[in-house]
């Protein structure tokens, strides 16, 4: 695994439309969490090292109430040696599951695969989020593909926001937050999100008009090292495209390259 020093910053996200997931590299819980359209409800947890969580009978296993998120917020989940859960409406959901989907479910933690798509009535879930190293590779699965797309929008504006502060690359006013990109825009991309692609913060231009952040298709990975290999290469030539802001009117659009 490289150092996540030199790694900081990209963003890398392969798209199933078909199985409803993504692989992605660089949006850890934190961010996740912080760039949903609406806060998360109670969390089933398939695999974790949280020691404050509840227990179901049913199911015999951990859960996160909605409201102790915040706390679980502040543990280090990225040392965890694993974390994966799944989101509920309530404690009747999780009662009412039978052995078949415990079954399902335990696979899923385990394997970080399906074996049905993981989208139940009696838990009315929007997610299914599997990781073994937070951030370093994570796979989740949308009910509603829509959320994906707003939420990478928002993660990408906060992690933006970052760079700002921390870096002061950007010259905007202090204190001005980045206005998300528009979950339009982001789903612009899906196409080459199918085929893996990287949003590379610090490879941002930028000059007292706009910003432009560039993307690179670089291919559907799984091992995130040979992925950061391929983007060492890729950016060596023409993005194939970026996402624009223009700074005046404070205003996203996109612009493609290589078509």
């Amino acid at each position: 695994m490289k150092s996540q020093g030199f790694t900081e910053g990209i963003i890398y996200i392969h798209l199933n439309t078909k199985y409803q997931y993504t692989i992605s590299y660089g949006i850890d819980f934190h961010d996740f969490v912080r760039s949903l359209s609406k806060e998360l409800n109670h969390l089933l947890l398939l695999k974790h090292e949280y020691d404050k969580a509840d227990f179901n009978m049913n199911t015999r296993m951990n859960y996160v109430e909605a409201e102790e998120i915040p706390q679980l917020l502040k543990e280090p989940i990225s040392e965890y040696s694993g974390f994966c859960w799944i989101d509920f409406d309530d404690i009747e959901g999780l009662n009412e599951l039978e052995g078949r989907e415990v079954a399902e479910l335990l696979y899923l933690g385990h394997c970080k695969n399906h074996l049905k798509l993981p989208f139940y009535s009696k838990l009315n879930n929007r997610y299914v989020y599997l990781s073994e190293a937070d951030k370093w590779m994570n796979k989740t699965y949308y009910r509603y593909l829509p959320d994906f797309y707003f939420m990478l929008g928002h993660a990408i504006s906060f992690k933006l926001g970052f760079f700002k502060v921390e870096k002061s690359i950007f010259s905007l006013k202090k204190g001005d937050p980045i206005p998300p990109v528009p979950k339009e825009m982001i789903s612009s991309f899906a196409d080459k999100m199918k085929e893996g692609m990287v949003v590379s913060l610090p490879k941002a231009m930028h000059n007292r008009l706009k910003l432009e952040v560039p993307v690179w298709v670089v291919g559907d990975y799984i091992n995130m090292d040979e992925m950061f290999e391929e983007y060492t290469d890729c950016r060596q030539r023409e993005p194939d495209g970026y996402f624009v802001f223009d700074k005046r009117a404070r205003e996203w659009s996109i612009r493609f390259l290589n078509d």
